[in-house]
């Protein structure tokens, strides 16, 4: 095994230079991913254990500007339109901070009216009142309303008949049912099954299926595909391994060669971590490197709850089951 190391150092001084470059053409072009920006930026703080690089009040203020009264929700950026993806981020950042607090009473109800609208008669969740879905914004809502309390049988029912829906004949899970098997919904469906203490609801040969078909996203350089034939990605040491780890069958992926992938994917100049060796770094791959660092138990990294993508210190106040 070559000898490699992880750049904690360089990768906390990325995290916290990515919001000095105001004057990039590209942090403009970003606007739309701000606030799922912040969380994992804030993420990966966590797992390097330096979450006090961030400026809290800063933070929090941002997540508050974000906060769309006009449906409820949180947009991506002030002033644009709530979503499901920006609502569980704002709603993620809050709890890391300990400050769900900040939303008052009527905020979160409305914050909650606004989640459950979006639910569809199938049992699907639409992202926004634009209409388009996948199995991404059952995870986002269910895990919402999990951190915030407000699970209720009339919601998690029909969602999780819709999950069971996306599982497919190859062990894996569609966007929605009849897609093709990708990866990160597999993440997004059998997290949310964790999140309402359903997985139970998946038989024995199901959970048999989903393991070995995720290991079989281990392709020779190390790393984790999300499909078959795909090249591999970073990304999906988080997808893939969390998945894993939910059902039990972590011991699946050949950790070191993962490990090495991660690794081989720095930047040992700047800090941060791209998709796979030799390409530009971003923070998406940077938290869901370290993310899959942690999981395996790689270089004393804060530990990562698989079902929710917090550290367990944060998540151990509201992972409960309230029904």
């Amino acid at each position: 095994m070559e000898d490699l190391e992880l750049f904690k150092e360089k990768h906390i001084k990325y995290i916290e230079s990515l919001d000095k470059k105001q004057q990039d053409y590209e942090y403009w072009l970003s606007e739309h991913l701000r606030l799922n920006g912040v969380y994992w930026g804030l993420t990966a703080l966590c797992i390097l254990d330096a979450k006090e690089t961030f400026n809290r009040e800063d933070v929090i203020n941002f997540v508050k500007s974000c906060w769309d009264d006009r449906t409820g929700g949180f947009a991506a950026f002030p002033r644009h339109d709530a979503h499901l993806l920006g609502t569980l981020s704002g709603i993620q950042i809050l709890a890391i901070y300990d400050a769900l607090d900040a939303l008052t009473e009527e905020q979160v109800a409305k914050c909650v009216e606004f989640i459950k609208g979006n639910q569809l008669q199938d049992g699907s969740f639409q992202g926004d009142r634009f209409g388009e879905v996948d199995t991404r914004f059952t995870y986002n809502a269910l895990s919402a309303l999990s951190i915030l309390g407000k699970l209720t049988p009339e919601v998690v029912d029909p969602a999780v008949q819709f999950i069971l829906r996306c599982y497919n004949f190859d062990g894996g899970f569609g966007l929605s049912p009849g897609a093709e098997s990708h990866a990160a919904m597999a993440f997004t469906c059998v997290g949310a099954l964790a999140i309402v203490n359903r997985l139970g609801d998946l038989s024995s040969e199901q959970i048999d299926n989903i393991a070995w078909w995720l290991c079989e996203r281990q392709v020779p350089e190390g790393g984790l595909n999300g499909r078959p034939s795909k090249l591999p990605d970073v990304c999906y040491s988080w997808w893939v391994l969390s998945t894993l780890a939910i059902i039990g069958r972590l011991s699946y992926i050949d950790f070191d060669k993962l490990k090495g992938f991660i690794l081989r994917s720095q930047d040992s100049k700047s800090g941060g971590i791209s998709d796979r060796p030799g390409n530009e770094v971003d923070v998406f791959h940077t938290v869901f490197g370290l993310a899959g660092l942690s999981l395996m138990g790689f270089y004393d990294l804060v530990s990562i709850d698989p079902v929710y993508c917090m550290p367990y210190t944060v998540t151990s106040k509201f992972r409960k089951y309230p029904y």
